[in-house]
Formats: C-alpha cells, structure tokens, sequence
C-alpha cells in the first residue's frame, strides 16, 4: 500500500515532498505517530502548525533514519529507495 499526502512529489528527489509523504506514513500507525511527537516534543497543535518549516520536516527525516526499520517500511510503503529518505534527510539539514 502506497501512502501519500501529496499526489505525486514534484520530483523523487524533491526532500520536502519526500518528507511530507514520510509523515504521513509515521502518522498512519498510532504507536509510532506517538513515538515521533514524544521524540521531537512537538504537540499535534504544532506539528500542523509547522508543517512547512524545514526543521520540522527535517524532524521528520531524522526520525526515521534513526531507526531502520522505520526507514525500510517508509521507503516499501513510498515506493522510493532508503537512500532517497537519507539523501532528503541530508538536504533538509543543509
């Protein structure tokens, strides 16, 4: 099953549309959507509020290359290789 918040990125390679579509997906399973706010100490109030800023979505990126099987699951589930979310992860934080 393929997730997304945007319809298609604008390019595979586009970091915030790679990081939005990752949110979704950490969004979408309660335990971890509860793992993310408690690591990064964002409310949901605050989360929406900063959904465009780059640290947040930066926050995003980091979660999950932090832990790799979130990072494996996101990649299967956005159909886009691991290394992209690195490489979005990277860019995010320039």
């Amino acid at each position: 099953m393929r997730l997304t918040i945007l319809r298609e990125p604008s390019s595979p390679s586009d970091p915030q549309a790679l990081a939005l579509n990752a949110l979704g997906w950490v969004l979408s399973d309660q335990d971890r959507a509860e793992r993310f706010l408690s690591l990064t100490g964002l409310t949901p109030e605050e989360l929406r509020a900063s959904l465009g800023d780059p640290s947040t979505l930066g926050a995003v990126m980091d979660f999950l290359c932090a832990h790799e099987p979130d990072l494996l699951g996101a990649a299967d589930a956005l159909g886009v290789q691991p290394e992209m979310l690195v490489a979005a992860q990277r860019k995010l934080g320039a």
